[in-house]
């Protein structure tokens, strides 16, 4: 996106007199004004807090006369994730880590995560002001809603801090919060500390911001590909939500289905954002991501269906590369995936109930293994009946 961004300007003639690009990973800086830096993700950690730095240090002391570029994408979140003044990062690490374990979808959780982050909420708007900010976003999120994509960075805040306590509440968290936490939200509503930036700020007023690419764009891609490899394509309209083990059940007895109405040469493709809600004293879901929690529980469902479901195959992966805090982005299970976990002394459905399916699906050598995409539009499910 940096490297797009900086030719386009450059042949328009525009100086590029500073900048910072961070990724998952180190890469070369894209043009000698700026610094090409490395976050943290899903968690955000000394990674993303230097970045949350360097980018303070490229921000201030703009003329309206100024133009700011801002590319956001999936997972800007974390990798620029860092406290506000006066709160600790490592109450910040944990408050991801218990949000990526609630069950909550990325809509509420990017909704608490920005009251804390220090460029959510659009007060990297406020910081670019008075200059002209144009933002440019690759949408993970439901509906390409800009005040959610990457805790909206340069988007006013649609909800107030009663909404979050809400939010915290119905999920059984706002007594877990940090007290520090918990005191903010209760002085926000109060009116002794000020709210997030709304609408009527007007450093939004220099802001212009669209998305340019989605999960549509990845789902066209997969049935694209399909189709010139000679498959029957479906797209699924609904898009993949919900627990991620209730979302793999489903789709694998869907593929059941239309395997025995005669379905040969098949591939049904799905694309979104499922949830792992984790329950008891773990923070979060470190022994597998969401791809890997459906996938698993498919296994399952297609093992059950014995003769039934074979030749089904069925892929789940996140289009970024990373599934959860894992060296996956995701599996590819059938019918004797189950079996062959069982075959290496593991219990499949004990991984399934703890959140472990990453250890489960090595075992059956099932796993995608983790690798840079360059982009993050939500994930990808593909369910093939040869």
């Amino acid at each position: 996106m940096a490297k797009a961004a900086i030719g386009s300007l450059l042949r328009s003639l525009h100086s590029i007199v500073g900048g910072v690009v961070v990724a998952t990973e180190e890469s070369p800086a894209p043009f000698p004004t700026i610094a090409s830096l490395r976050g943290d993700h899903p968690l955000p950690g000394r990674h993303s807090f230097a970045a949350a730095a360097k980018i303070a240090e490229v921000t201030p002391a703009h003329r309206s006369n100024d133009t700011a570029v801002v590319l956001l994408s999936g997972g800007t979140t974390s990798l620029i994730g860092a406290p506000l003044k006066g709160m600790s990062e490592a109450d910040l690490t944990g408050l991801y880590e218990m949000l990526l374990g609630s069950g909550l979808d990325i809509k509420e959780m990017n909704a608490v995560r920005k009251r804390f982050s220090r460029w959510g909420a659009g007060r990297l708007a406020l910081a670019l002001a008075p200059a002209a900010t144009h933002c440019f976003a690759v949408s993970d999120v439901a509906n390409d809603d800009l005040s959610v994509i990457g805790s909206g960075p340069c988007s006013p805040d649609t909800q107030t801090a009663s909404d979050i306590e809400a939010i915290l509440e119905r999920a059984g968290l706002l007594s877990k919060l940090p007290q520090s936490y918990r005191d903010y939200l209760t002085s926000v509503r109060r009116g002794t500390i000020p709210d997030t930036p709304n609408r009527n700020h007007p450093a939004f007023a220099h802001v212009s911001a669209r998305v340019i690419a989605n999960n549509r764009n990845a789902v066209d891609g997969a049935a694209a590909a399909a189709r010139e490899a000679g498959l029957d394509v479906e797209v699924s309209k609904e898009r993949l939500a919900g627990e991620a083990s209730r979302a793999g059940e489903a789709i694998a007895r869907q593929l059941i289905a239309r395997r025995a109405a005669g379905d040969r040469g098949h591939v049904a493709i799905w694309g979104g954002e499922t949830t792992v809600t984790v329950t008891g004293s773990r923070a979060g879901p470190s022994g597998g991501g969401r791809c890997q929690e459906l996938a698993l529980a498919a296994a399952r469902v297609l093992h059950e269906a014995g003769d039934d479901a074979a030749g089904i195959t069925l892929l789940a992966a996140g289009t970024d590369g990373r599934d959860g805090a894992t060296d996956a982005a995701g599996a590819i299970v059938d019918a004797k995936t189950w079996s062959v976990i069982l075959g290496t002394g593991r219990d499949p459905a004990h991984a399934l109930a703890a959140h472990e399916s990453n250890g489960a699906l090595r075992a059956g050598s099932a796993l995608i293994g983790r690798r840079e995409t360059g982009t993050n539009v939500n994930d990808i499910v593909a369910g093939l009946i040869e």
